[in-house]
């Protein structure tokens, strides 16, 4: 059937369709059904209501997260470029090595206060642009990925000791 499945169209409201009158049913219990039919409606709307406010509630509950999480990760790249320039001090009778190590703390420094400025939907937003400019760098990217998850997940599965021989024998074809 070419647009409808069903042979016949259903009733929209079957309360209201003559065929749905049983034989002895008095006005009263017709609406009776229908009052019945309208706490139903109501308790769909309802629930359906309170299911956006968990809904809502969840997602305020994820970017209140995500936004600890990303102030964190600043916190962490501004101590990361502090402990950098404090390394490159330390290396004060060398002013070329001094400077790539400024130059790389300064970097870290936008960084992570890039991090703090902008908000989930930036960086989503940015993300999405580079995938679309160079798809092939993510797809290289989640590649290498993938190969260094596998590695490690593989290295990590090695059991602690063998009683015969090499713990990698055991994983050799």
């Amino acid at each position: 059937m070419a647009g409808n499945e069903f042979p016949q169209d259903a009733p929209k409201d079957p309360l209201k369709d003559p065929a749905h009158d049983r034989p002895g049913e008095t006005a009263g219990e017709r609406a009776q059904w229908r009052a019945l039919q309208g706490d139903v409606e109501g308790l769909a709307d309802e629930a359906a209501e309170r299911g956006r406010g968990l809904i809502d509630a969840a997602r305020l509950q994820a970017q209140d997260y995500v936004e600890r999480r990303k102030s964190d990760a600043a916190q962490s790249v501004h101590e990361l470029a502090q402990t950098i320039r404090n390394s490159g001090r330390d290396l004060g009778d060398k002013p070329n090595v001094r400077a790539f190590f400024d130059s790389a703390a300064d970097g870290l420094e936008q960084l992570g206060s890039s991090i703090e400025r902008r908000s989930l939907g930036d960086f989503y937003g940015e993300a999405e642009a580079f995938a679309r400019r160079a798809p092939v760098a993510v797809a290289v990217g989640t590649f290498v990925a993938g190969l260094i998850a596998a590695r490690f997940i593989k290295s990590s599965s090695l059991p602690p000791e063998a009683p015969d021989g090499d713990a990698r024998d055991s994983f050799r074809a």
